[in-house]
């Protein structure tokens, strides 16, 4: 009885440590990387061999590739025009959207920005690319803190109407400059 539950034991220890080895290593390679995203050629690369048209036309994000011998993403040209693949570190990279490849192999880009379309732009205070790339901010909307939105420092100013006094909204430039009479800093 005793040898079979050591028997039993050792098979379950066994057992546990495999599993517990494998899901670190699935957990491990999924924090590393977001590889989901997919890359469609817009022309299949030479002298590449694939059992269909369709394998040899799409690259996933982070494939392996060698910049000197069957280079599956040598400035290749993907997703109708807006990805343009390269082999950075032995791994295929959108150059025009990749914060750690921007425009170039090993180009980071700094806090508060990202790659758009190949430059590294500031998405905090850009209003053509608020927040994101390419997200505009209406026509006179100003973008802060990557929010499309009006100044937060501003002043009110009290002008004279007819029968009433109005408040009206200006902004801060102006509040130093003006003549009339501030109702003070908001």
């Amino acid at each position: 009885m005793a040898r079979a539950l050591l028997k039993l034991a050792t098979i379950l220890s066994l057992v546990f440590s495999i599993l517990l080895a494998s899901s670190s290593q699935i957990t491990l390679s999924s924090d590393i990387e977001d590889d989901d995203e997919e890359y469609v050629l817009d022309s299949p690369p030479e002298n590449f061999r694939s059992r269909s048209r369709f394998l040899a036309s799409v690259v996933r994000k982070g494939t392996r590739c060698n910049a000197e011998r069957d280079n599956v993403c040598n400035g290749v040209s993907a997703n109708k025009g807006t990805s343009l693949i390269y082999c950075c570190k032995k791994h295929c990279r959108n150059v025009l959207g990749d914060e750690n490849n921007c425009g170039i192999c090993g180009n980071k880009c700094r806090f508060a920005e990202s790659c758009c379309n190949g430059r590294c732009t500031d998405i905090f205070s850009n209003v053509n690319h608020c927040g994101k790339c390419k997200k505009k901010c209406a026509l006179g909307v100003g973008c802060h803190y990557g929010t499309c939105g009006v100044l937060v420092d501003a002043c009110f100013v009290l002008k004279p109407s007819s029968e009433f006094l109005q408040l009206s909204y200006t902004k801060s430039s102006v509040c130093a400059t003006n003549k009339e009479s501030l109702y003070g800093w908001r």
